[in-house]
């Protein structure tokens, strides 16, 4: 039985504040595919699947703050929850820098369409590698790994504590840099491919400047582009994947 129902809806506030907040921004649940109503109710449901685990830890803050001290603890407790998903959010972005390094590498310049996770205009290739990308992260379990990071964060981060801006600024910039140099070298590949292609018309172009060389090398350059992609996209992806935990517990 219930004795203080308003204290428990105050810490159930609480807990969905930090991790709606992370829903909200994290990779998968936020897509806009996503119907809104979905996201609410996986937040709440987590909410309340955590709040018992967290009661000593929530539940006294929450039935004793002051309403001005509360308004602040929910600023708090949002920006602590999109914190933690946005560190998984700008890996999985990552990859659709990768993406886009290859695409131009191999010649791929189709028209943009609507892209399968987001609302946004991409090329068939960059939807394909992200869809895929996020599909390998959703089988390995990746929101298991973000959820229970974000329940220790409440002895790392205590409820009503100050969050570091300078820490927090500091892993964006360390998971943006660590993030940046795996998505170079997972699309390195396909760089030095169209680097030494485009090096080779050029002596061609040289040899035989009579000749249109662009019009003849691109569809080349596309077939031996694609068949590459072909070889290696399942390599990618395993790599792409074993790295998110690096990452994400690295900061």
């Amino acid at each position: 039985m219930i004795t203080d129902p308003q204290g428990t809806i105050l810490a159930l506030f609480l807990a969905f504040c930090r991790i709606g907040a992370c829903v909200m921004v994290l990779p998968g649940f936020s897509s806009g595919r996503v119907p809104q109503q979905v996201r609410i109710l996986v937040a709440v449901a987590l909410s309340m699947a955590v709040l018992p685990v967290l009661w000593d830890v929530i539940y006294p803050k929450a039935s004793s703050a002051a309403p001005g001290a509360y308004l602040s603890l929910v600023f708090s407790e949002s920006l602590i929850g999109a914190m933690y998903g946005m560190m998984a959010r700008l890996y999985t972005i990552g990859l659709q820098f990768a993406g886009t390094i290859i695409s131009m590498s191999i010649g791929f310049s189709a028209p943009g369409g609507m892209d399968i996770i987001e609302d946004t205009s991409e090329s068939s290739l960059i939807s394909l590698i992200g869809f895929c990308g996020l599909m390998i992260l959703f089988m390995l379990d990746f929101h298991h790994y973000v959820f229970r990071a974000l329940v220790d964060s409440y002895s790392s981060i205590p409820l009503g504590g100050h969050l570091e801006m300078r820490a927090t600024l500091i892993s964006f910039t360390d998971t943006l840099q660590t993030t940046t140099y795996i998505m170079l070298r997972l699309a390195s590949p396909f760089l030095l491919y169209g680097l030494l292609f485009q090096v080779s018309i050029g002596f061609i172009n040289k040899l035989a400047p009579q000749i249109p060389v662009y019009f003849v090398s691109t569809p080349y350059l596309l077939m031996g582009g694609l068949f590459m992609f072909y070889l290696a996209i399942a390599r990618l992806l395993t790599q792409f994947a074993d790295a998110f935990l690096s990452v994400y517990n690295g900061h």
